[in-house]
């Protein structure tokens, strides 16, 4: 986790036009971004754009309107280049991969779909991991169901774990992006955590 004190400290030098703490604040937070283009990048859009590409477009964007966030800081840093991520994935996968146009504002409230990768990734995350060879047949069948039950789960249920096991933001993270409380948001994913187990145990038709 990335320290909120000295990012606050790179802020406040590259505000000033500290060109080194400004690679410095940029280059922190790499990784988290490449992590979350992974989770959130669907693979027919992933073999024609690179997503090193999209990372470092992110980059330079934030790079370019720093002043202007320095100014206001509505968002923890983070979560403002996320959002500048987020909205180049969008550009993308509207050109490259929709099938069909749609309203900015139903992109908005719909937002990406999960990719099949992310949804394997998630389920195996979620399933407890065993150490027995004899069990590995086993681990993978609850991996399938469990695909299965999140890609069944409604979508703001869905979204929370993500952001939770597969994104790997915080709960106070998770609540600044939600717009809620972090009690609220350990309640979702509970919620969510419930919905699931009820799919795995009843799975729709």
């Amino acid at each position: 986790m990335v320290n909120d004190e000295f990012t606050a400290e790179l802020l406040r030098r590259a505000g000033r036009g500290d060109r080194e703490a400004l690679d410095q604040l940029l280059d922190r937070h790499r990784d988290r971004l490449r992590q979350m283009v992974a989770v959130r990048m669907d693979s027919r859009l992933a073999a024609r754009v690179d997503p090193s590409d999209v990372v470092q477009d992110t980059l330079l964007e934030a790079a370019q309107k720093l002043p202007e966030y320095a100014g206001r800081m509505e968002a923890p840093f983070y979560l403002w280049l996320r959002q500048i991520a987020w909205r180049r994935l969008m550009d993308l996968s509207r050109k490259h991969i929709a099938a069909r146009r749609r309203s900015v504002e139903n992109e908005a409230k719909e937002g990406l779909p999960l990719p099949e990768e992310s949804a394997l990734q998630l389920a195996a995350r979620l399933v407890a991991s065993q150490t027995s060879p004899s069990e590995h047949a086993i681990r993978k069948e609850l991996r399938s169901r469990v695909r299965k039950a999140l890609l069944a789960l409604a979508p703001p249920d869905r979204e929370v774990l993500v952001l939770r096991y597969l994104e790997e933001l915080s709960p106070g993270e998770i609540a600044s992006l939600l717009g809620i409380g972090e009690r609220a948001v350990r309640y979702r994913q509970r919620a969510a955590m419930e919905r699931l187990a009820e799919l795995l145990a009843h799975p729709p038709d």
